[in-house]
This record gives structure tokens, sequence and C-alpha cells, in this order.
């Protein structure tokens, strides 16, 4: 995978994918609140097994582009996308124009992050 794509792309498309897993793994069971809580946790550990499969490579992989700070918030910034799809798309929760300005400050800092000042 590495050998096909740009060094700086390849942590964060396994961080984007590692992220997808584990917001179905920390919230996907919420649709389906009927469920015994002790089974929404095994399903959601199994989840979030292959989540850490793309995690922790992708931060090692990560590690020789970014800095720690960096990866930390790129993957920040990546829940935080993946939440706001997940929760319109998958739990039909509206965002409204308070989580937006919200999640666009944290935008903001993360910029902050990248900046070499």
């Amino acid at each position: 995978m590495s050998g096909l794509l740009p060094p700086a792309l390849v942590p964060i498309l396994m961080l984007l994918a590692s992220n997808v897993f584990m917001t179905f793994a920390w919230y996907g069971h919420l649709k389906h609140k009927s469920s015994p809580l002790l089974i929404a946790i095994l399903v959601s550990w199994g989840i979030a097994f292959f989540e850490y499969c793309l995690a922790v490579p992708a931060n090692r992989i990560g590690s020789a582009t970014y800095s720690t700070a960096e990866l930390k918030t790129i993957q920040e910034v990546i829940t935080l996308a993946v939440f706001a799809g997940f929760s319109v798309l998958w739990l039909k929760e509206p965002l409204g124009w308070n989580h937006l300005i919200g999640f666009s400050f944290i935008v903001a800092g993360a910029w902050f992050i990248f900046q070499k000042w």
C-alpha cells in the first residue's frame, strides 16, 4: 500500500478506516438499544479489534512523517468528520449550527498544530 501512495497519505487513510470501525464500536449499538448491554459490549469489542489493527500500524507508519502531536491531531479531526457523518447517516441525528461551529474551532486548533513557527 505504501508504495502506491505518498507516505504522508497512508497513515491518514488507515486512521480514517480505523475511525469508521471505532465509531461503530462506540456508537453503533445506540441504534439497537433493545439488545442486551453485554452483547453490545462484546460486539463493540470485536469491532474495536479491527480498529486497533489499523490504528496501531497507522501511527507506527505515520511517525516517520508526522510528530506524535500531529498524528493525534489528524486522528481527532478524522474522528470528528467520521462521527458527524455517522451521526447523520446511521443514527439519523441532525447536526446543528452549534455543532458545526464547535467542530470548526477544533479544526482551527488543528491548523495551529501543523504550523512551523
